[in-house]
């Protein structure tokens, strides 16, 4: 019977020496404090202001013209989310990563009509109100050329967008009922009503803000807050959030990679920033099986200055 070869990677050694009681529960319990007491003042050093959640109703409260301004690239479909491609439509042909386009591959699988969806659906749930009543039935019966030619008009004199006297004030002419759902949208919003509508998926518990997130991030109040709390990202070795603890500390691997070339200037980032972490994971996987990678504890000896006081016994006997 042949002996096998010991692997110095792979297989542990027997242990031949001595035995030292060790209270792994005082160890512990030392450790446990002397981190709890750091964090405690990292966090009050460095912790970042927790400021209460931004929603639709707030934004809409804060900056109404630019909610308003937000609302009509939705119904004119500019936005962000209106021309980003699967997952959410067929505007464009999507993340791609190198020559595979993967999302067009997956598909469309949460469709979403921006001007249906965060515009035309949601005034439908309103109360009724005789002029908002009557510009949804204005608009279903118009063509597609005739709504068109509403949004078009109005969409040239939303650069002088302006809020008074609680209504949004745009000089267009020939834009059909497009001002009175602009204006009923912002009122919508400023209530509450918005942020209710849009997060009820005919579940029983609240829990997919898919919706209301898709719709504050296609605007710029959310991106000025964040700048102005100095949450844009560039504070190398920072983990920056508002929220309470201990929110998605373990996204920073993820949002790292976004403040790094090429990711930080790529329109597929979201794409590569993927593939980067699946390969980094795969990687971390099968470091038990690489060569060479599976030997650097070993070479680079750090285990030997955790335990020194071991090492230091044995050298001395």
């Amino acid at each position: 019977m042949t002996t096998r070869r010991f692997r110095p990677d792979v297989d542990a050694p027997e242990w031949k020496g001595g035995h030292t009681p060790y209270d792994i529960v005082k160890e512990g319990a030392l450790a446990l404090l002397v981190v709890a007491i750091l964090t405690i003042i990292l966090a009050i050093v460095f912790g970042s202001p927790d400021e209460p959640a931004i929603t639709l109703k707030s934004w809409s409260n804060a900056a109404p013209v630019d909610f308003a301004q937000d609302a009509l690239s939705q119904l004119n479909g500019t936005s962000e989310t209106a021309t980003y491609g699967p997952p959410y439509n067929n505007a464009s042909i999507g993340q791609e990563l190198g020559p595979l386009s993967l999302a067009k591959w997956v598909g469309v699988t949460m469709p979403i009509n921006t001007a249906q969806v965060f515009v035309l659906d949601p005034l439908k749930t309103q109360p009724f109100q005789s002029t908002l009543s009557s510009a949804l039935t204005t608009w279903s019966k118009a063509s597609s050329t005739t709504r068109h030619t509403w949004v078009t008009h109005y969409t040239s004199g939303a650069a002088q967008m302006k809020w008074r006297d609680g209504s949004i004030v745009v000089k267009a002419s020939d834009a059909g009922p497009v001002p009175v759902f602009i204006n009923s949208l912002t009122v919508m919003a400023r209530t509450g009503s918005l942020d209710a509508v849009l997060t009820q998926q005919g579940d029983f518990y609240t829990t997919d803000y898919t919706l209301p997130l898709l719709f504050l991030e296609d605007g710029n109040y959310l991106e000025n807050q964040a700048t102005h709390q100095h949450l844009d990202g560039d504070q190398w070795g920072m983990m920056n959030e508002t929220g309470n603890y201990p929110g998605q500390a373990w996204l920073w691997l993820y949002t790292f990679w976004y403040q790094v070339p090429p990711f930080s200037s790529s329109g597929n980032g979201d794409i590569l920033v993927w593939g980067l972490m699946m390969l980094l994971t795969v990687l971390l996987a099968l470091v038990p099986f690489i060569p060479g990678l599976r030997s650097i504890p070993r070479k680079v000896k750090i285990y030997r200055l955790i335990w020194k006081e071991h090492y230091k016994s044995l050298e001395s006997t």
